[in-house]
């Protein structure tokens, strides 16, 4: 049977049900929404218009006002924005409700980089043996991180839930039911939620998603690669940051860690006891079914009726399994053993701890923190720290912090900090003791700057009474500098005997975490991905050198300014000189509801990532190395990105710009997640502070997108200038990283629409400033498409850009009464006596908009 383009397929699975579930929505009677279902259309109509015009945002909304509302009062105009926000956020909702409903008839679940599409090419290509000694030895973790990016509240997310499935049924009457619901929920959530509120949103996930997924595509490997035998590598891993991350986040405290551990180990249990409860329906044969009545009593008692007590252990409870498993094949002609199979690997994948809850502090805090106790130890007449500890070099104190030990009680200290800090480390010893090792055994240290960072904490872990720690220091680089010096560092580290030492009772195994945000922002697109590749080559060698597998921890975000986009070509690239054992990526905030957030898309997804890991390693790993004129090229593209980004960070109006001009300030006034939106407490905006999400939210919200496309232009046009084009063409037709690294950045451009902005030109202020923005924005469209010999941007992923276009033009309404609302901010402020109430107003509105327009970008900030 013929399939339809993915193109058409899109039309007919996706626009045609939003037209038609969108017309009933907007005939729905809701008490708060009147007649806005009849104006939205229409001011959207005006505002495409206006913006074709060239017209600003406050002439196109007084021009809808004039036209359509007769006389209407400010207050009337207010009113009616408020609702146009309200409808907007819930077509977003029904939209993404639809993509998802359609997402394997849109993909090919088993076309490119799917499981069965590995059993083929492996087949064919005679490399069996190969892959099953590769699935021995790979790991995908994906690790959810609380970064606020998910807008949607709790119940919110139920409703878009069995929206899915009412859309997927074709249940006309349920899917009413759902949009008269969804119009009468509220969006926004009264309080902050603390990071305790954040881990029991996340678990949903876990259990609905994760737990399913990751035991289907591990069975299906064992069944139909490797004939039945069970793989005993953990294959699938799951990491996890609320509750441990304390980066900049005070209100992560150690109960609150402990008790986000307890409800992971919880959460695992029931799963197991819903799926022990199933078996016990099948499993009802002689000799086995007693073991399944006992194995659904232990656990039923774990997980209801225990105050933290546990009443089966991880091996009693595989024990116990494995004793079924015999029986069943001996003695009953091996009924269910699939299904009981199926449970096995779940429990192999997740034991008693579901997800491995990560800690993670920044350098800063620690240099504070150790200094409390060293104070500590020199007040007290101790010998384990020098008296000139401060006078050393660093050399001598990384030889001095290898060799420390004691017993420190974290109560002894005043500062609160400092007791969270060492607690943390009593926090990691309980978890393990509870959950395993696996529940807690990772310490990242973010703003890593040097070896002393690291030795540090390695110290500080040993002074907590932990001679022999079970736990894998990660140092986690994140400036352009920092990058480009990491394995100096590293090697500093794998040459002291101490830490050489725990390397080799930790399988001489470091993991390095890499920060594409913070990188992005400090460097620009070109630079950061350039520098974090790079980094990866120099990192291997180096730990190559000393026997150690380095192994790479991405801290992505979800847009490509964030090391997002199409992230499995970017592991698909990498060639032998790149350690690629692990794929190890956080995942946050929108991304995981839209690339994990149902069955279908988590797959797909999981699959992707461990196709890229095959094709890297078995299918084509020596076809992915750069030759040495192409990594100049790159070094070249990189540094002129670098030179044309810097130059604009440095402006004197970038700061001012992102102050007045953008929505920046908004972020914190958005009770979306329980982290402060900077490191500091100070008013002023302080550039190293600020964090990458609401840096990057801010520049997708001014529909600017800069971080994920500003110096690449220029980079190109000078190969271009000096006749030297053809250079960066071969290379993108012949190289993966660079092809998928200039299509990330066409789909920052596709995200961008200038035309909302175009104002600012002639702002006395920011006009040239703004200008700068536009001009680097032209140049790079017009050198990215003629690069890819494209008319238009993302030609090659036609469903991608039509989904984008509808998700557009969708908010652009929203977009504008944003634009409108800040206008009017500093119109009222410019007043010699500022209505203050009417100002708070607007801000409202401002912020309010923000919700929308990060939801329907799916992958903003």
């Amino acid at each position: 049977m013929y399939t339809l383009p993915k193109i058409e397929r899109f039309n007919q699975d996706v626009l045609s049900k939003y037209h038609i579930y969108n017309s009933v929505f907007i005939t729905l009677p809701f008490d708060s929404i009147d007649n806005t279902g009849v104006l939205l259309p229409l001011f959207t109509e005006t505002c495409e218009t206006g913006f074709k015009k060239q017209e600003t945002p406050k002439e196109i909304v007084d021009f809808f006002s004039n036209k359509f509302l007769s006389n209407a009062s400010e207050e009337e105009k207010i009113d009616l924005m408020f609702r146009f926000i309200q409808y907007i956020e819930r077509q977003i909702v029904l939209f993404d409700a639809i993509e998802d409903a359609a997402f394997p008839e849109v993909n090919n679940m088993e076309g490119r980089g799917s499981l069965r599409d590995i059993k083929e090419k492996s087949d064919a290509k005679e490399k069996d043996d190969e892959l099953s000694e590769f699935l021995e030895s790979f790991n995908v973790r994906t690790v959810l991180t609380a970064h606020p990016t998910q807008f949607y509240p709790g119940p919110v997310l139920g409703i878009i839930n069995d929206l899915t499935e009412a859309i997927r049924q074709n249940d006309l009457l349920q899917i009413k039911q759902l949009l008269a619901q969804l119009g009468k929920t509220p969006f926004i959530q009264k309080e902050k939620p603390n990071p305790y509120d954040e881990a029991v949103s996340l678990i949903w996930y876990l259990e609905n998603v994760f737990y399913a997924t990751a035991g289907e595509i591990v069975h299906y490997l064992q069944k139909n690669i490797l004939e039945g035998n069970p793989i005993h590598n953990q294959l699938i891993k799951l990491g996890f940051w609320p509750g441990g991350d304390r980066d900049g986040n005070p209100f992560v405290t150690t109960d609150i860690t402990l008790k986000v551990a307890d409800r992971l180990r919880t959460s695992i249990l029931k799963c197991y006891y819903v799926e022990m409860r199933n078996l016990k329906r099948k499993l009802t044969f002689s000799g086995v079914d007693a073991l399944v009545a006992e194995l659904e009593h232990k656990l039923y008692r774990s997980v209801f009726y225990s105050k933290g007590d546990i009443f089966i252990t991880l091996e009693e409870l595989l024990t116990q399994l494995n004793k079924i498993r015999a029986i069943i094949i001996e003695k009953h002609q091996s009924l269910y053993l699939d299904e009981l199979d199926a449970l096995l690997v779940k429990v192999n994948l997740f034991g008693f701890h579901f997800a491995t809850l990560d800690i993670r502090q920044n350098s800063k805090i620690h240099n504070a923190v150790f200094k409390d106790v060293v104070n500590y130890y020199l007040n007290s007449g101790s010998d384990v720290f020098p008296k000139n500890y401060y006078e050393l070099t660093e050399d001598q104190k990384i030889n001095v912090l290898s060799k420390v030990k004691g017993n420190l009680n974290p109560a002894d200290f005043e500062n609160e900090i400092t007791r969270y800090t060492l607690e943390s480390v009593q926090a990691i010893k309980t978890i393990q003791e509870n959950n395993g090792e696996e529940g807690a055994n990772r310490y990242i240290i973010s703003n890593n700057e040097s070896a002393l960072n690291v030795m540090e904490t390695f110290a500080m872990i040993r002074l907590n009474n932990w001679e022999k720690p079970t736990v894998d220091i990660i140092p986690l680089f994140e400036s352009v500098d920092d990058l480009q010096n990491a394995h100096t560092i590293m090697e500093q580290l794998y040459t002291n005997p101490e830490y050489a030492k725990h390397l080799k009772s930790r399988g001489n195994k470091q993991t390095i975490m890499l920060g594409f945000s913070d990188g992005t922002k400090d460097g620009g697109y070109l630079m950061a991905n350039w520098s974090i590749y790079q980094a990866k080559i120099s990192l291997t060698k180096i730990s190559r050198e000393y026997g150690i597998k380095a192994i790479f921890f991405d801290g992505r975000g979800g847009p490509p300014a964030r090391g997002g986009g199409k992230t499995h070509k970017f592991y698909a690239s990498l060639g032998p000189k790149i350690e690629n054992n692990e794929i190890q990526i956080t995942v946050q905030g929108q991304t995981i509801s839209s690339n994990f957030g149902t069955l279908d898309s988590c797959r797909y997804n999981i699959e992707n990532l461990l196709s890229a890991g095959v094709t890297n390693q078995v299918f084509s790993k020596e076809k992915n190395e750069l030759t040495a004129e192409e990594t100049q090229i790159l070094t070249d593209l990189a540094n002129l990105g670098y030179d044309k980004y810097l130059s604009f960070k440095n402006h004197p109006k970038f700061i001012p710009y992102l102050e007045k001009m953008s929505t920046l300030k908004y972020y914190s006034k958005t009770n979306i997640g329980s982290r402060p939106s900077k490191r500091s407490k100070s008013e002023s905006l302080d550039f190293a502070d600020l964090r990458a999400i609401p840096f990057v939210g801010s520049w997708s919200q001014l529909k600017q997108n800069v971080p994920g496309f500003f110096g690449v232009g220029s980079a190109l046009r000078h190969f271009e200038e000096t006749g030297q084009w053809d250079k960066v063409s071969d290379l993108y037709h012949n190289s993966l990283f660079f092809k998928t690294l200039l299509e990330n950045s066409m789909m920052s451009l596709a995200k961008s629409f200038l035309p909302l902005t175009a104002y600012m030109k002639n702002d006395p202020e920011f006009g040239e400033f703004w200008q700068i923005i536009y001009d680097e924005f032209s140049e790079t469209k017009r050198l990215l498409l003629k690069i890819a010999g494209h008319k238009t941007l993302m030609e090659n992923y036609p469903d991608g850009i039509a989904s984008i276009q509808i998700r557009e033009r969708i908010v652009l309404p929203l977009l504008t009464i944003q634009q409108y609302a800040l206008l009017r901010i500093n119109e009222l402020n410019k007043a010699e006596k500022p209505n203050e109430e009417l100002v708070k107003v607007y801000e409202k509105i401002v912020t309010r908009s923000l919700f929308g327009n990060t939801n329907a970008s799916r992958n903003s900030a």
